[in-house]
């Protein structure tokens, strides 16, 4: 018998704010299966957080020393906004709480946020400069991302994480010089998208200058390009087969 694949083309809606957390943490599990898959794990560097659907000032997140590839959604600790663990029984990496705890108070409109020190996307962050649009996948951060152009050492200070957020503004994105990429979203599965298709503009960049000069895409064709796979709609649907792919090669993730 043939299994058709399963394909959503707009997010769920929940019946329940316990159905809401558990569809939660669920992505932000696979989540980080993912960025395991995909080489953004750097010992105990970087995290994914996920604004909790009850408690507006707490947030989910992997627990510190847990290596991605390992994490399940009953892995996941609750934190509050003063660094507490609420739920769980490992700590939280300082520099989770000192920059998602601002980013989340930020933005209200952020559900997710995600920070790795993948290769690629620290690579370019060393280089201080924003992504030009030269291809249409860049696109989808086209005057959409923004640089924090500084670098202080390991961020573990509320203050630190403070200018982060006020670097960030109203974008999607951010390059933290000298560190890494942050991208947020209105769901897990934006924000994770956005960090895999950023790291992989970053990528595509990096080869294409070190081939020769990138021809830039045009304002117009770039902004059209941006209205088509830049929206929250489109970062949401683009991980849904990286969902369905995960689950199907890891199903204990959901435990």
């Amino acid at each position: 018998m043939t299994v058709k694949a399963k394909v959503s083309f707009k997010p769920p809606v929940f019946q329940t704010v316990e159905e809401e957390r558990q569809h939660l943490k669920e992505r932000l599990a696979a989540a980080f299966r993912l960025f395991s898959k995909f080489g953004f794990d750097e010992g105990v560097a970087g995290h994914i957080t996920a604004r909790d659907p009850e408690r507006k000032d707490h947030f989910w997140v992997n627990p510190f020393g847990v290596h991605f590839s390992l994490i399940k959604a009953s892995d996941l600790i609750l934190c509050n906004h003063e660094g507490e663990v609420v739920e769980g029984e490992l700590p939280v990496n300082r520099a989770a709480f000192a920059i998602h705890s601002q980013i989340h108070a930020a933005r209200p409109d952020v559900i997710a946020a995600a920070h790795a020190h993948s290769v690629y996307g620290k690579t370019w962050s060393a280089l201080g400069q924003l992504l030009d649009p030269i291809t249409q996948d860049a696109c989808a951060f086209y005057h959409d991302h923004s640089l924090f152009d500084d670098y202080t050492g390991v961020v573990h200070d509320l203050e630190e994480g403070r200018r982060i957020g006020v670097a960030l503004g109203d974008k999607k994105a951010c390059i933290l010089r000298n560190h890494g990429l942050l991208t947020v979203g209105k769901s897990v599965d934006e924000a994770a998208w956005w960090f895999i298709t950023m790291e992989r503009s970053c990528q595509a960049q990096l080869l294409a200058q070190a081939a020769g000069t990138p021809i830039l895409i045009d304002h117009e064709g770039a902004q059209a390009a941006y209205n088509q796979v830049g929206s929250s709609n489109a970062g949401w649907f683009q991980f849904q087969p990286l969902w369905n792919r995960i689950v199907k090669e890891q199903p204990d993730l959901l435990d």
